[in-house]
């Protein structure tokens, strides 16, 4: 089954949440170890756990979602959590923010227009010497994890690594570029092993773009840890 995943798609998905308490996502806790605190936008924050992860480890943190219900859900946990985060409702797939970050990250995000074409788009808001940090769905066959308890993402909300970093051109830097796997604990006594596509890459100039069809790859520095790796031609 597909979605459109507008907003009506996420209002009614963040209405029927029955729990909202999550840790944050390990790969964000990995890939941000010994960064100095700055500016950090999660793109499409839901519930916020990741945002308000980052408030604690001291970095100014906005979410930005489309989803009303989930931003009020977030605003509710960074209270409890005594944070202070900016919460901004915007569809992100046309949103014009005038800031940069120092930080962009985006945790499972499914727009409304194509996976890579999000991306190419959030990659904009990272400022001169930030990171963009991605983490999807992992297209691998058809082992897909999902947003409920039955629901598969759809092949299009789904990217490999590789999909990823061929967005960036030499103004990038690809610090980590990885497919990987971990056993996360669902509802009653069940697991489900969670395949991941993570990539962090670095705009080492002011004037970075997204990579065309001509234009030269990206320096790559990649400190993937453990998991799965590859190094694209």
């Amino acid at each position: 089954m597909t979605h459109a995943f507008d907003k009506d798609y996420w209002e009614h998905h963040w209405d029927d949440r029955t729990s909202h308490t999550v840790a944050a996502n390990p790969y964000l806790v990995e890939e941000t170890a010994g960064s100095t605190p700055g500016t950090a936008l999660d793109a499409g924050c839901g519930a916020g756990a990741e945002a308000i992860w980052l408030a604690r480890q001291g970095w100014r943190v906005t979410g930005a979602d489309i989803s009303a219900a989930a931003l009020a859900t977030a605003a509710q946990q960074a209270e409890v959590a005594g944070v202070d985060v900016t919460w901004i409702e915007a569809d992100l797939t046309t949103w014009s923010p005038d800031e940069r970050w120092d930080l962009v990250m985006t945790h499972y995000a499914h727009p409304s227009i194509p996976q890579l074409d999000f991306y190419r788009h959030i990659a904009q808001w990272v400022a001169p010497g930030g990171s963009l940090l991605i983490v999807g769905h992992l297209h691998d066959g058809g082992h897909h994890h999902s947003h409920g308890d039955d629901e598969q993402p759809p092949h299009e909300a789904t990217v490999t690594a590789k999909d990823i970093t061929a967005l960036f051109d030499a103004s990038w830097r690809i610090d980590t570029a990885a497919e990987r796997s971990r056993t996360v604990v669902g509802t009653g006594v069940h697991s489900k092993t969670l395949r991941d596509a993570v990539v962090r890459v670095t705009r080492t100039t002011s004037h970075a773009t997204t990579a065309g069809p001509d234009s030269a790859g990206p320096e790559r520095n990649d400190g993937v840890g453990s998991g799965e790796s590859f190094r694209p031609t």
